[in-house]
C-alpha cells in the first residue's frame, strides 16, 4: 500500500508544478556524459536538471497539500498537552501522522491513479490530460477543507479579480489557503485537548499548596494522573478517530 502511493505521490509530484506556472516536458533520461552538438541536446540536459529540482522539493509540496500538516500538528500537541517532553519521539510522531495521511488521502490518490496517472503511464493521454485529471481531486479535497475567509484574504492579497466559480481560483493561492485552514483546526483541536488536562494541573497546585508543599513542582505530581486519564478514556483512540472523521 505505502509503496503504491509513493508512487502515485511522486507521479502527482511531477504533474503539479506545471499547475503551478512551471512547464515541464519529461524527457529521456540516459546516463552518460558527451559533449551537445546541437541545440536539443542542450534543451534536453536543461530539461533533466529541472525535473531532478523539482523531485528534490516535491514531498514538501506534496504534503503541504494533505492532510499531514493538521495530523502532525494536533499529535504534537497531545504531546504538549501531557507534559510527557520526548515522550513519544519525534520519529514516532512523524511517522504515526504519514501513515494517517496516507489512510485519510488514499480515496483521493486513488481517483487520481485511475483517472491521471495510469492513462499517462499507459500513452492513453497526453502530459496535459494527465494534469488537468490529477490536479482536480487535489482541488476538491483541499476546497473541502479551506475556510472561505481564508481564501478570500489570500486573494485579495494576490490582486487578483474575484474568481466567479472555483474553477478559477490558482493552485498557487489556494494551496496557502488550505494551510491557514489546516493550521486554524489543528490549533482548534489543540485548545479542547489542553482543557482536561490544564484541570488536573490546576487542581494539583491547589492541593499542593493547601498542604504547603509549595517547593514541589505540581507537573511532577500531575503528569501520573494525566497518563492514568489519558490511559482510562482512551486517549490516542479519541484523538486519531477525531482527526480522521474531521476530514469526512
Amino acid at each position: 500500500m505505502i509503496c503504491r502511493v509513493s508512487g502515485i505521490l511522486l507521479a502527482f509530484s511531477v504533474l503539479l508544478f506545471p499547475a503551478m506556472g512551471f512547464a515541464i516536458d519529461l524527457p529521456t533520461i540516459t546516463l552518460g556524459v558527451a559533449s551537445a552538438s546541437t541545440p536539443n541536446e542542450v534543451s534536453t540536459a536543461v530539461q533533466i536538471l529541472l525535473v531532478l529540482t523539482v523531485l528534490s522539493v516535491a514531498p514538501a509540496i506534496l504534503l503541504m497539500t494533505t492532510a499531514f500538516v493538521r495530523v502532525v500538528v494536533v499529535l504534537s500537541f497531545v504531546r504538549q498537552a501531557m507534559g510527557t517532553q520526548q515522550m513519544p519521539p519525534n520519529q514516532v510522531i512523524v511517522g504515526l501522522s504519514l501513515f494517517l495521511t496516507f489512510f485519510i488521502m488514499s480515496p483521493v490518490y486513488n481517483v487520481v491513479n485511475e483517472q491521471a496517472v495510469q492513462p499517462y503511464l499507459n500513452g492513453k493521454i497526453d502530459q496535459q490530460q494527465a494534469l488537468e485529471k490529477a490536479v482536480n481531486p487535489i482541488r476538491d479535497f483541499m476546497f473541502s477543507q479551506t475556510r472561505e475567509k481564508d481564501l478570500a484574504l489570500l486573494i485579495d492579497i494576490s490582486g487578483d479579480q474575484q474568481p466567479e466559480t472555483v474553477e478559477n481560483v490558482s493552485t498557487t493561492t489556494l494551496i496557502p489557503a488550505f494551510m491557514l485552514s489546516e493550521l486554524n483546526r489543528a490549533f482548534q483541536i489543540g485548545f479542547m485537548i489542553y482543557i482536561p488536562f490544564l484541570v488536573i494541573d490546576m487542581v494539583v497546585a491547589s492541593v499542593l499548596m493547601s498542604m504547603g508543599m509549595m517547593m514541589l513542582p505540581p507537573p511532577i505530581i500531575s503528569l501520573p494522573f494525566k497518563l492514568l486519564l489519558f490511559v482510562l478514556v482512551d486517549g490516542w483512540g479519541l484523538v486519531v478517530g477525531s482527526l480522521v472523521k474531521s476530514f469526512f
